[in-house]
Parts: C-alpha cells; sequence; structure tokens
C-alpha cells in the first residue's frame, strides 16, 4: 500500500503501525529486549521524525510518470530471495538447533559465575554484548543528530522563502 500512496500522513502511519506490528511479533518470540527497541525507535521516533518533516515539507507527493512495476519486481524478487534464505533454517525454538547445542548451554553455566547477575538476558546484553549495545545507541544517536540537523536546516530554507 506504501508503494500506491500519494498521501504521505498515510505512508507515514502505515510505517508506524508496521513497526508496531513487528515490536509484537518480538515479543511473541520472547526478544522483549528487540521489541522495546523497534516500539521506541521504530514505531515511536521514526514516526514523529517522519511527521515533523512533512510539516515542513509537501503532503502529497508529486504525480510521476514512471512505471512503478520495476521497484515492485525488484521487491519481490529479494522477498523470494530471503525466503529461499530461511528454508534450511532449523525450526524455532528446536533443542537441536546450532544455538541451543553450542552457546545457549555455555552461556547458562558461566554467567552468574562470570557476572554475579541472575538473569542471563541481562547478563549477556551488559556483559558480553556490551560493545555492540554501545555501538547500536551510538548509531541511533548519530541518525537522530543527522535528522535535527537536516530539520533545522529545513526550517531556516521554509523561513528565507
Amino acid at each position: 500500500m506504501a508503494l500506491t500512496l500519494n498521501h504521505l500522513f498515510a505512508v507515514i502511519m502505515l510505517s508506524g503501525a508496521f513497526s508496531l506490528v513487528s515490536a509484537m511479533l518480538f515479543v511473541v518470540m520472547d526478544a522483549v529486549d528487540v521489541a522495546f527497541t523497534e516500539a521506541a525507535v521504530g514505531a515511536g521516533i521514526s514516526t514523529v521524525l517522519m511527521l515533523s518533516t512533512m510539516a515542513l515539507t509537501v503532503r502529497v507527493q508529486k504525480k510521476t510518470k514512471r512505471q512503478i512495476i520495476f521497484p515492485v519486481l525488484v521487491v519481490f524478487l529479494v522477498g523470494i530471495l530471503l525466503i529461499y534464505g530461511t528454508l534450511d533454517m532449523p525450526s524455532f525454538g528446536s533443542f537441536d538447533s546450532p544455538a541451543q547445542m553450542h552457546l545457549g548451554s555455555k552461556y547458562l553455566q558461566i554467567t552468574y559465575k562470570d557476572m554475579g547477575i541472575p538473569n542471563v538476558v541481562t547478563a549477556i546484553l551488559a556483559s558480553y554484548r556490551g560493545y555492540d549495545t554501545l555501538g547500536e545507541t551510538v548509531v541511533v544517536l548519530t541518525a537522530g543528530l543527522g535528522v535535527i540537523l537536516l530539520l533545522s536546516d529545513l526550517k531556516k530554507r521554509k523561513n528565507r522563502d
């Protein structure tokens, strides 16, 4: 629907709803930390930033004379390739998957001894993946600052005109 709509407000709302549904799917899959990030960044901050950008620009997309057949074809082709790439994955939650056979049991055994934190997920995110989490935070912060700078420049240009 986002490809066919011309009203940018509707496209932004569809994007926010998609992020919210994705966050709910992450909760169902017991990835609450990822769901929280998706809800905060995807459905929250991204939607607010896109709405504020739309307030400084046009609200309706200009009509284009180009056909959208090629982009739609590329999207479907990439979707088919992604689905094909997941066909040999183990079933969700299966006990004989590589993550459950090797890493899962090792983390369960050594995490409390290493850190004294009873929650294994918190220990992994805070300790073992600390640099990764810090990197993700820096990326989100940089993206937010970039959007703020772009929006401030748009507002200045709009006031000059």
